[in-house]
C-alpha cells in the first residue's frame, strides 16, 4: 500500500477509532441518588467521597456494572452504573450567573444563580445559550459558558 493510501486510510479510520475511544461528543448524565466515587470498578476499590444527587457528570468508559465518570472538579472516579440518570443537568461554574427570560444578554432577568448550583437542562443549547430549570420551577436561558455539564 502506497504512503498516500496508507495516509487516507488512517484519515477516514479516525472518526471511528475516536468513538471506540470515546473521544466522540460527551456524554453527561446526572446522578439519581447520592452515590459514592471510587477510585477502582468494586466496592473493594477506596471510597473516595460521596457526590450529590442530581450532579452532572461526564462518562468517560463503562466496565460492567461500573462507569468512569469525570466529576465537576475533573477527577476521573468510578460510580456504580445503576446510580446515573438520563436526566441532563448542569453545574454553575461562576461566581454568578444570570438567567435571562430569553437567550439575549439584554433580556430580562429570570433569577441569578450562584457558583455550584445545579440547574437542570430543559433544551438543547443553542446559539450559545441553553434553557434551564431551578429545583424550585423557575426556569430561563443562561449562557453555555457560565456552566459544565454539556
Amino acid at each position: 500500500m502506497n504512503m498516500r493510501r496508507l495516509t487516507a486510510a488512517a484519515l477516514f479510520g479516525l472518526p471511528f477509532a475516536c468513538a471506540a475511544a470515546g473521544l466522540g461528543p460527551s456524554d453527561f448524565r446526572s446522578l439519581a441518588e447520592p452515590a459514592i466515587l471510587y477510585d477502582a470498578p468494586s466496592k473493594q476499590g477506596k471510597p473516595l467521597f460521596v457526590i450529590q444527587r442530581h450532579t452532572p457528570v461526564e462518562v468517560v468508559v463503562n466496565i460492567d456494572r461500573w462507569t468512569k465518570v469525570r466529576e465537576p472538579a475533573g477527577s476521573l472516579l468510578w460510580v456504580e452504573r445503576r446510580v446515573l440518570a438520563e436526566k441532563r443537568t448542569a453545574i454553575i461554574t461562576t461566581a454568578r450567573a444570570d438567567i435571562r427570560q430569553k437567550p439575549e444578554a439584554t433580556a430580562p432577568l429570570a433569577f441569578e444563580a450562584v457558583k455550584d448550583v445545579v440547574l437542570e437542562l430543559t433544551d438543547k443549547p443553542a446559539d450559545g445559550w441553553v434553557r434551564v430549570k431551578h429545583r424550585d420551577g423557575s426556569t430561563g436561558y443562561i449562557r453555555i459558558n457560565q456552566i459544565w455539564g454539556l
